[in-house]
């Protein structure tokens, strides 16, 4: 009595699943659509750090009128003030011969601002607002100015006064100074998840259900087992979405070298290392929930409610993210499927336990397990199924083919 080969068999599965892959990348990057907006996306990537960079190295000058060598003195001691510096601004003063004539050419936006000598010390002039950055820096001119002057007329020592006053400020995270650049890699990478996920998982879904109208899926079935039409199209797709995942990552950690934002990159490297796994699992579990929603859709007109599941799923981070708290974030970013949006951006931020990143990873691939075996047995049930469109449960109770 003969047994069946059961490594003929496995072999055979493997080749087929591995054809519908190879089908799907080659099909999909000879697309323009696909060409196109990859293009377009790693221009935006490329174009966004040149501008922050250029944002952050930009020099901001600006005009000051003066009356009168005392506010002269003032402004051109104004840039030199710390405040200033942080502020990269530079305040170029204008002499005018009287207080009439500096309002004037502030009200016709000759200058930014102008400063006059009163009673009680300065009067800083602006017509519907003052610039932060100006006023910020003439306050400190003006009063170290004054106190200088003061002190010189009491024959006092002013290095002695102060003496003992200087206070200099230590941050205990080293990359405190990127905070506003982590923040902003955070956002980026919760929406590049959901984006990539929609525009590779829709049409998972779609070409199914083409396939289902078509009855072109009861050919393939002939000759082509169904989980190996489920493997292959969800190992195709993903591979292509997390290709372009890491190419755009690694274009920006290339832009971010070439701008000389090398310390930004040692900030959230790190973050864009764990996000490759993490998307990895997340959309390899959603690529099966999207290949669910076209099986179970019989005409492409009902995959609007067969993908509500797999939408959601990707939406509730979304707004998790974007909405909740810090604490409801560190907490959500630990819960299966949440956690392959929300933990990585945390780690973008900062300041995330190791035992956190362990316990998202571990329940990241339980879930992704249970997902991709529940996804599977609903798909053997309903890809064949003709007629109206099935629901979730009435596919999983129907018998496999």
């Amino acid at each position: 009595m003969s047994t069946p080969d059961t490594t003929s068999t496995d072999r055979d599965s493997t080749r087929w699943w591995r054809i519908v892959a190879e089908r799907e990348v080659t099909t999909k990057v000879r697309e323009k659509s696909f060409i196109i907006s990859t293009l377009v996306m790693l221009a935006l990537v490329v174009g966004s750090i040149v501008l922050l960079n250029a944002m952050q190295g930009r020099e901001s000058t600006h005009d000051v009128g003066v009356v009168g060598p005392q506010a002269r003195e003032v402004v051109a001691a104004a840039s030199k003030t710390p405040l200033a510096k942080a502020d990269n601004t530079t305040l170029t003063p204008k002499t005018y011969d009287d207080v009439a004539a500096a309002k004037a050419a502030v009200r016709a936006d000759t200058v930014d601002a102008a400063l006059v000598v009163t009673d009680d010390g300065f009067e800083l002039l602006g017509d519907r607002s003052v610039d932060d950055a100006i006023e910020r820096s003439v306050t400190a001119a003006a009063a170290s100015t004054a106190l200088q002057r003061n002190a010189a007329a009491q024959d006092v020592d002013l290095s002695e006064l102060q003496a003992g006053t200087t206070t200099t400020t230590t941050l205990l995270d080293p990359d405190a100074k990127n905070a506003d650049v982590r923040k902003a890699a955070a956002y980026v990478l919760v929406i590049l998840f959901f984006l990539v996920a929609i525009t590779f998982g829709m049409p998972i879904a779609q070409s199914i259900t083409q396939e289902k109208e078509s009855r072109v899926v009861e050919i393939l079935a002939a000759a082509v087992p169904l989980r190996s039409l489920l493997w292959g199209k969800v190992v195709g797709n993903t591979l292509l979405a997390i290709g372009q995942v890491v190419t755009l990552l690694g274009v920006a950690a290339a832009a971010l070298a070439a701008t000389g934002m090398g310390d930004q990159l040692r900030s959230i490297g790190p973050a864009l290392l764990w996000y490759v796994p993490f998307f990895l699992l997340g959309f390899g579990a959603l690529a099966t929930l999207w290949a669910v929603a076209g099986a179970l859709a019989s005409r492409q007109q009902d995959l609007g409610s067969t993908t509500v599941p797999v939408q959601m799923l990707l939406m509730v981070p979304y707004f998790l993210y974007f909405s909740g708290s810090e604490r409801v974030q560190e907490i959500v970013s630990m819960v299966p499927v949440v956690s392959m949006v929300i933990m990585p951006s945390r780690l973008a931020e900062g300041g995330v336990p190791a035992w956190q990143i362990g316990v998202a990873v571990v329940g990241t691939v339980v879930a992704a397990g249970l997902l991709v075996q529940l996804g599977a047995r609903i798909y053997e049930r309903a890809l064949l199924r003709t007629g109206n469109k099935l629901g979730y449960r009435e596919a999983l109770r129907l018998q496999a083919d």
